[in-house]
């Protein structure tokens, strides 16, 4: 008789390719299911008694950006294990644009403390477009050397659709060589029309995760795309989509979070989040599960994740009730998760990444009296954003910030090589009424982008997120309210996952002392006014950039 690892034993077992719950054994050795019979001639050395309660494949995010989180992998990994989540498929293109190679070299490698499988999708878009002012380039010659690294499966999400369209040379050698690897291409298809999408798929790009209504869905459906259904903390999309899969096309869609606080996830949940909200909408709880773990598995071709079958990763969360995914216990690699399993630090960053010497008389905006102004319009829980045409108050000559209308200043200063440039725009929605929130979080590029009701507000909150090597900060017209200090190129805490949080959540407080409410994340919204591959109007440190025309426009015209 071969003595194994662990037996669980009297549990409700998820078969993911029958759909239905099976009371069945799992006989697990050196971290793999190699039986799921009743009767075997193993012996185990461990044994837990699942007692009826239903077992589930390990929980996979399709796609996420771990940076958004604001804090390291390992710490990340902390949070979202005991939740269900035994994987995700990560893009490190945020601190690529910042650090590039050393940047994703970090990530990987601070990963490698988690018992939290990590699985790296190289920066297809480092800079996001080839007019950004960022921290890296990073060419199809840049990445190869990194396919030599086990947690690295693919090429993420291609954004710059000119690039595919015109069939640039660099470009194809990316998408080539991650497929000539045997791996699969995210897409980012924001904005495309189905001719767009089908140049995507014509050229090797297979998922998408920026549908935000049903037509966007079925354009994707339609040319055989992966589609990973996305809750972030504003990309609140899920419930406006969820309705497109149905028994016949649900083997197409996973779930992912893409961007999401730290304080989010703490709050609601991570993918298992995902998962209730899709039982919610009328998923069935099986259907829900699958596509939580075999079908994200199948998108990224991870052969080995995604079932509680013979040959599988033993990657099982347990839960007393399927539709309320109340997780009880979860097991990673054959191993019952505790927290013994998660004491690490995060690994040091010691580069400062913010440099920049912008002066308050260059926050001056120049306006004609009477003359409309383009203005970004802020939807709510959402990254695109509106292209509004609004009269703004001109004094001596400059921009007065219209606080009754909502109309604000915004800018954006390059902060990697300190180049001295810097855009002015307009923004409609934050509703400050006193003071200003600075962050050198602003995808993708992440220079500098603050927002206020004067320039001296403006100012003094650069200064002190500055001061501190990058991170966010919210100032009234006196004084510096708070400050979340980023010292891992200006993206994420060097500190626990409990003490980012509470940081967090002291600049949110401050946040509600200088504004109205708003139905929104103040911070996350604004770090997405930068990415100017998203519609329709986005500002650069280069000025604003309107993304239907792709070209910069003046603020009047």
């Amino acid at each position: 008789m071969q003595t194994i690892d662990l037996l669980i034993k009297n549990g409700q077992v998820l078969n993911v390719f029958t759909k239905k719950f099976e009371n069945k054994n799992l006989w697990i050795n050196n971290g793999k299911i190699v039986s799921t019979e009743k009767k075997t001639d193993f012996k185990a050395e461990e044994i837990i008694d699942a007692k009826n309660e239903y077992l589930v494949p390990g929980f996979i995010d399709s796609h996420v950006h771990i940076e958004s989180s604001l804090v390291t992998p390992s710490e990340l990994g902390k949070v979202i294990v005991p939740m269900g989540v035994t994987s995700v498929v990560t893009d490190p293109h945020e601190i690529a644009n910042v650090s590039g190679i050393e940047g994703i070299k970090y990530m990987i490698n601070d990963a490698k403390q988690s018992p939290l499988d990590v699985f790296v999708m190289l920066p297809s878009s480092v800079p996001a477009t080839s007019f950004e002012h960022n921290g890296a380039t990073l060419n199809a010659d840049s990445l190869h050397p990194l396919y030599n690294e086990s947690s690295v499966i693919g090429l993420a999400e291609v954004m710059d659709y000119p690039a595919v369209h015109n069939r640039n040379q660099d470009m194809m050698n990316k998408i080539n060589d991650a497929l000539n690897h045997g791996y699969q291409v995210d897409g980012h298809g924001a904005g495309l029309s189905a001719k767009q999408l089908g140049e995507y798929k014509e050229v090797g790009i297979s998922t998408d995760h920026e549908s935000t209504d049903l037509n966007q869905m079925y354009d994707r459906l339609d040319v055989g795309m992966n589609i990973f259904l996305r809750e972030g903390t504003v990309e609140r999309d899920l419930q406006n989509t969820i309705q497109a899969v149905n028994k016949d096309n649900i083997n197409h869609f996973s779930f992912c979070t893409d961007d999401k606080f730290i304080t989010t996830i703490i709050n609601e949940g991570s993918i298992n989040f995902n998962i209730k909200l899709a039982i919610e909408y009328g998923i069935n709880p099986e259907d829900a599960y699958i596509m939580a773990s075999l079908n994200a598995a199948k998108a990224h071709k991870i052969n080995n994740l995604g079932a509680l079958s013979s040959g599988y990763k033993a990657d099982i969360v347990m839960v007393s009730d399927p539709k309320k995914v109340d997780v009880k216990k979860v097991i990673k690699n054959g191993q019952l998760m505790t927290e013994d399993h998660f004491k690490t630090t995060p690994l040091k960053f010691s580069k400062n990444t913010v440099h920049q010497n912008i002066e308050l008389n260059d926050l001056a905006l120049p306006l004609t009296s009477n003359s409309e102004c383009h203005v970004i319009g802020i939807q709510p829980n959402h990254i695109e954003t509106d292209h509004l045409k609004m009269k703004s108050p001109v004094k001596d000559g400059c921009f007065k910030a219209d606080l009754d209308n909502d109309i604000l200043k915004m800018v954006d200063v390059e902060r990697h090589h300190n180049l001295g440039t810097f855009g002015i725009g307009l923004v409609h929605g934050f509703n400050i009424k006193h003071g200003a929130v600075a962050t050198t979080v602003a995808h993708d590029s992440h220079n500098i982008i603050a927002v206020g009701t004067s320039d001296e507000s403006i100012y003094k909150a650069i200064q002190a997120i500055t001061k501190v090597g990058g991170g966010i900060s919210v100032v009234d017209d006196e004084k510096v309210l708070s400050t979340m200090p980023l010292p891992v190129a200006g993206l994420m805490s060097n500190k626990s996952w409990q003490n980012a949080s509470h940081d967090l959540n002291n600049i949110t407080e401050a946040f509600k002392q200088i504004s109205e409410d708003i139905n929104f994340n103040p911070f996350i919204t604004l770090s997405f006014l930068t990415l100017p591959v998203i519609p329709t109007i986005k500002l650069t440190d280069q000025g604003l950039y309107d993304f239907n025309k792709q070209a910069f426009i003046d603020i009047q015209n």
